[in-house]
């Protein structure tokens, strides 16, 4: 690339902008692992690479020079800065920035990639990891913000204190080490962790294996032994009382009575908070009555309840034993913040050479705390007769904090293996007293390899929720990998953490294949979490009705904790906003790829959309399984993404090219379900090797109708495919689909059947061209089984309608094909509108209609009655008693209890009519004549509604 281009300049000057941001937390179409997404617009940036950037490369190195790192495409340390230096544009240079800006608070990200949109020149896609998605998120607002700056100098920008609020921001959002350090083991073993909030409490597991932590209290923390470990009169009293070594204490509430608790103890003493901790309000070493009268306020402000501990005050060293399942795990040295006399620098200045070491940060962000010098270092500070412009002399140590706490800039030596075995006894013994499944044990003493009971030192606290930072990052010895207790605690060796997870998707069919898998596996005794478009259900119970198909639904089935299998309904759009909800799915189930939904989230192709639903596949693990269908190319070709063994399912005859590839691979030790003919009918077959296991005829399945509902049987074979996979016994598998019916209670607006006023009435969710051909195949095969059994012609009525959203050639071809299978067609619309204005989606689906009827098509007479309800009532109206009439719908909850309704107001006027019978009043040619009149007017009045809030609307916008 040339350097010789200019550099931006003028008051017109570019910069990069940040158009979208999206945040992926599972798999998803860019990457496997959870992932950060920016859409950036380069402008006329998109002219100037980095090495066109006059210093561009060398102020980005100086300001994070851990850039020098990273290896980007060339797999090596240093790769992007050759990148930089060679030019490379400045989307990608937003990503490594952001990648390194979460490397600067302790995330280790390395992951990204950036490509261009296409069509749209200097619009990037910009993919990057993340360990917290908010931290993510700033890093690349920062970045972009930074990548401007080197541009362009902004204003009243300072990176570096920018980048000390953000590090700031990090560590109050991010974990603490004590949390981080269990997560760690957790992934470590494979075992999934979702954050619950916004602080530490994690679940680590799933469904009914699923523990808990916040910091490091966990599912096994009695709540009785934190209670008693938060008032430490108590927990001394209770320590004593078993012979352990403890300070004489005593609780107070005034000043008052802590000098008289003070004189009847003994000076020297020390004044904390009952309920303390971090040693907030502890004061050490106090001598005498002054000293005490000034301790009580500091100890009162941090104690929640008011009451202040006077206990004798125990020299020695301060020691922390951790004790983790009633067994010692680690013990460290706490040595209070402190400076070391040079003979050359101040207090101050020595304060600021240890705050210099990398190794301190803000908080719990690094391994030690930064040192503050509040108006107590200072009070210390002087009791040691110095001054902080003083210099002490050379190996002087001066005191900083009275202390040994790591939150307050202490520092930390692992003393694991020098404790006396009689003190890890006592610490162990203290733990099993208090109750405490993980407890921090403090000693003070002389020194922890001699017995405490002979050198007079004491336990002086027993801690619940004890931090990790001081174990796991030791400043001085080696670190002790505390958290392998933990966590073997919650997940001993060989139990399980997961749930088996089914993910089903495709075009068509995903909610009937999830409900009937959730059925068959319901009957093994499985406590089954379901998720699809009508809601989440948890073993056959609704409890939340909504659209069910996406990540965060299924988060909130995982998170059940009665739930042993899961079967998630993925849709399109989940993936696309949010990507998978968990990290894998033992079984994946891919039923068809049809055009719908195409032109939304630039997904405007077949490929594109498959490449989406391929997500699924590509989560399948190793050990797992994958059903595809055979007979849908784009389906077929996913066995390339998948890592587990394929179960193939066909609805080709066994002579097809289809079949003789399913042969092939069933040859090979595939697995495959299929159908084989016979004078009977249909049987549906499992093959694995050269074997084969028949299961059922289709014909004898209630929720395909004698075999007529070929979409059914599709469906059919994809959930027994998916059961196989999972390894139900066959008898289970074959009970399920028996016991399976399209019935409104298992299967909610999928073919649901009902009788109203001898007019058989079948209501489904149809909304798109490919279901809609599925639905009048099966109307066609459904009329020519009954029509032997009656004598007069069966009429045909088709009630459809199409979502606002989908393109407008989609939905002219959905009224073509009803209108090729029905004989009269009542064009409905939606509720939800969908930007679209009130009537355009029902005047396109009529287009289709008629254009298909100036062909030939069947259909003879077509109405447009917009109300959902207004266009059901007008449908039955039109039907005589034997007609089949098929409603397409959208609520079918509504619809439903529509024709319920007007069942039993025909069976009750049936039972009115034999009791009167002859009534020559009754004239039923009279009273359909007054119904369609009645409808025509409701249309009116529904249509003038829908105009009038379409106006308002209008106007709104305006």
């Amino acid at each position: 690339m040339s350097a010789d281009r200019p550099t931006p300049t003028g008051p017109a000057a570019p910069e990069l902008r940040l158009l979208e941001q999206r945040v992926y937390r599972g798999p998803n179409v860019w990457s496997y692992d959870p992932a950060i997404h920016l859409v950036v617009d380069l402008g006329v940036l998109e002219g100037y690479p980095s090495d066109t950037l006059p210093g561009f490369t060398d102020t980005l190195l100086e300001l994070l020079p851990g850039i020098h790192d990273h290896t980007c495409s060339r797999g090596k340390r240093g790769g992007f800065v050759e990148r930089l230096r060679e030019g490379t544009w400045l989307g990608h240079v937003a990503e490594h920035v952001a990648l390194q800006l979460q490397q600067e608070v302790g995330h280790d990200m390395r992951r990204g990639k950036t490509r261009m949109v296409k069509g749209r020149p200097g619009v990037y896609n910009v993919i990057y990891s993340f360990t917290d998605e908010r931290v993510g998120l700033a890093a690349g607002e920062l970045a972009v913000r930074l990548v401007n700056h080197l541009v362009r100098a902004e204003d009243g920008f300072d990176f570096h204190e920018a980048l000390e609020r953000f590090q700031l921001r990090a560590q109050r959002l991010s974990f603490g080490p004590s949390t981080a350090a269990i997560i760690e083991e957790a992934a470590s073993r494979d075992i999934p962790w979702t954050r619950l909030n916004e602080h530490s409490l994690v679940q680590l597991g799933q469904g009914v294996h699923a523990q808990r932590i916040r910091a490091t209290m966990t599912s096994r923390t009695s709540a009785l032994a934190v209670d008693i470990a938060g008032d430490k009169n108590l927990t001394t009293r209770l320590l004593g009382s078993a012979g352990l070594p403890v300070p004489k204490a005593e609780s107070v509430r005034t000043a008052d009575a802590a000098v008289s608790a003070a004189r009847r103890i003994g000076y020297p003493v020390v004044v904390k908070p009952l309920d303390g901790n971090h040693g907030r309000g502890v004061c050490l070493d106090l001598a005498d009555e002054d000293a005490v009268r000034a301790a009580f306020p500091l100890a009162e402000a941090q104690s929640r309840r008011g009451v202040v501990q006077v206990e004798s005050f125990i020299t020695g060293r301060d020691y922390r034993c951790l004790i983790i399942g009633g067994r010692m795990a680690a013990i460290a040295e706490r040595v209070p913040a402190h400076v070391v006399g040079d003979g050359e620098h101040t207090v101050t200045e020595l304060v600021e050479i240890a705050n210099s070491d990398p190794r301190r940060g803000i908080g719990h962000e690094k391994v030690l705390t930064r040192i503050v010098v509040d108006d107590a270092a200072i009070e210390l500070v002087r009791e040691q007769g110095y001054e902080l412009d003083d210099v002490p002399k050379a190996e002087q140590t001066v005191r900083l904090v009275r202390t040994g706490n790591m939150s307050t800039g202490g520092i930390s030596v692992d003393r694991t293996f020098d404790a006396h075995p009689e003190n890890v006894e006592i610490a162990e013994e203290a733990a099993r007293l208090i109750g405490l499944d993980v407890a921090g044990i403090d000693f003070i003493c002389p020194d922890i390899t001699a017995p405490v009971r002979e050198t007079g030192g004491a336990i002086c606290e027993v801690n619940a929720a004890p931090g990790f930072r001081m174990h796991t990052h030791p400043t001085v010895g080696e670190p002790q990998f505390i958290a392998k207790p933990v966590v073997d605690l919650l997940f001993p060796p060989g139990a399980p953490s997961r749930v088996p997870i089914v993910a089903v998707t495709g075009t068509n069919g995903k909610t009937t294949t999830s409900r009937m898998l959730a059925h068959i596996m319901k009957g093994l005794g499985r406590k089954v979490g379901m998720t699809s478009t009508d809601g989440i259900v948890i073993d056959e119970r609704l409890v939340i009705k909504a659209d069910a198909s996406g990540p965060r639904s299924a988060r909130m089935v995982l998170q059940n904790p009665r739930v042993d299998l899961a079967v998630m309904e993925v849709a399109r759009g989940g993936i696309l906003r949010e990507g998978l909800g968990y990290d894998r799915n033992d079984v994946a189930v891919v039923t068809n790829i049809q055009p719908d939904h195409l032109g939304m989230r630039g997904i405007n192709t077949l490929e594109q959309l498959a490449a989406v639903k391929a997500v699924v596949v590509e989560a399948v693990p190793r050990d797992g399984f994958a059903v595809l269908n055979a007979d849908d190319p784009l389906v077929r070709a996913m066995r390339r993404r998948c890592s587990g063994s394929v179960v193939w399912f066909s609805l080709e005859p066994p002579q097809s090219a289809v079949r003789q590839f399913i042969d092939e691979q069933c040859r090979r030790g595939g697995r495959a379900v299929v159908l084989e003919p016979s004078d009977r009918g249909e049987m549906i077959v499992l093959r694995q090797g050269r074997r084969s296991m028949p299961l059922a005829w289709t014909h004898l399945l209630p929720s395909t109708f004698g075999g007529a509902a070929r979409m059914n049987v599709a469906n059919a074979l994809a959930a027994t495919g998916a059961a196989f996979a999972l390894e139900a016994p066959l008898h289970d598998i074959r009970q399920g689909l028996r016991t399976f019916s399209t019935s409104y209670y298992q299967s909610p607006g999928r073919l649901n059947r009902i009788d109203v006023s001898n007019v058989e009435v079948f209501v489904d969710y149809c909304h798109n061209p490919p279901g809609m051909r599925m639905l009048g195949d099966f109307v066609e095969s459904y009329v020519k089984q009954r029509q032997g059994s009656v004598e007069h012609r069966i009429s045909r009525i088709g009630m459809v309608g199409a979502a606002g959203d989908r393109r407008d050639d989609d939905i002219r071809e959905l009224g073509a094909i009803a209108a090729e299978h029905f004989d009269v067609l009542v064009v409905r619309e939606d509720d939800n509108l969908r930007r679209r204005p009130a009537g355009e989606a029902a005047r396109l689906v009529r287009e289709g209609a008629e254009a298909a009827q100036r062909d030939g098509a069947r259909c003879r007479h077509i109405e447009t009655v917009l109300d959902e309800i207004s266009a059901v009532r007008h449908a039955l109206l039109l039907a005589n008693p034997g007609d089949v009439t098929v409603l397409c719908v959208d609520q079918h909850a509504k619809v439903l209890a529509e024709l319920e309704e007007r069942s039993h107001l025909a069976t009750a006027g049936s039972r009115s009519d034999e009791d009167n019978p002859g009534d020559p009043d009754l004239d039923v040619q009279e009273l359909r004549t007054q119904a369609a009149a009645a409808a025509s007017a409701e249309e009116t009045e529904v249509r003038a509604a829908i105009e009038t809030v379409s106006a308002d609307s209008s106007e709104i916008d305006e």
